[in-house]
């Protein structure tokens, strides 16, 4: 008899699944047979081809405590009812804002409730989602995954401010959650994207590209084989690590 099919079926909660990395991910998780419920501001879209339909789908606004704190129940509420473990949480979503005509916000030119707002998503939403959902990890020894950004170690042409230092403050306490899950049989790592070829790209990328060693885009593809392998057991003795997926970028 097949070892693999006598063992219960994975579960990933993913944020931000609807383009880009976020998508890829789906992907990849649910062709290795994962049940993946994702998370969004909107809710599941009628001609969404996803066929696991609204039922793995779970609507929070990340930018609202109230909000996420609901859906961390939510998420609790689904697992328990399926009988589910939850052996991985992907934070993959997060918000960038931009001026007039999608310019660069500096540190001076960004509002103060702007900021807010993208710490809110981009960093507290995360930390509220892996500390909710904590025992449900720990059942299943399970792995979480922080989504930061190369933008988090460097000042970048296009990146914002608010959102450079929110994906600095992830990689940072991805280090310190690392500290205090790993005695209770959880991991977690981060992965820093650099130039990836999704629609929100801006103009003015390919003058980047120049610069990178592999001198071309990264593929959303190959951003989720890198979540994949932090999420399984070939990943097995990886945790507090800041995994860099950039074509050399950051050398």
């Amino acid at each position: 008899m097949d070892k693999q099919a006598d063992e219960p079926r994975k579960t990933l909660i993913l944020t931000g699944a609807s383009r880009g990395i976020g998508h890829a991910a789906v992907k990849r998780f649910s062709s290795a047979g994962w049940r993946v419920i994702t998370c969004s501001r909107q809710g599941f879209p009628e001609d969404c081809p996803w066929e696991a339909g609204e039922e793995d789908h779970i609507q929070v606004d990340l930018a609202d405590r109230e909000s996420t704190e609901k859906a961390v129940r939510e998420i609790k509420k689904r697992l328990k009812a399926n009988g589910s473990r939850l052996n991985a949480l992907v934070n993959n979503a997060a918000i960038s804002p931009k001026g007039e005509g999608g310019s660069r916000l500096g540190a001076i030119e960004t509002d103060l409730d702007d900021w807010h707002t993208v710490f809110q998503v981009n960093f507290f939403g995360p930390v509220m989602l892996a500390r909710g959902l904590l025992d449900e990890l720990r059942a299943a020894r399970g792995s979480v995954v922080n989504v930061t950004s190369i933008a988090g170690g460097r000042v970048h042409p296009f990146a914002g401010a608010a959102y450079a230092t929110s994906k600095a403050a992830l990689a940072s306490v991805t280090r310190e959650m690392a500290a205090d899950f790993g005695p209770l049989g959880v991991r977690v790592n981060a992965i820093s994207p650099g130039e990836i070829d999704t629609a929100i790209l801006s103009p003015g990328t390919d003058k980047i590209v120049a610069q990178i060693p592999m001198r071309r885009l990264g593929q959303p593809e190959e951003v989720a084989k890198a979540i994949y392998f932090l999420c399984t057991d070939a990943s097995s003795y990886v945790t507090g690590a800041e995994l860099h997926i950039n074509g050399g970028q950051h050398v």
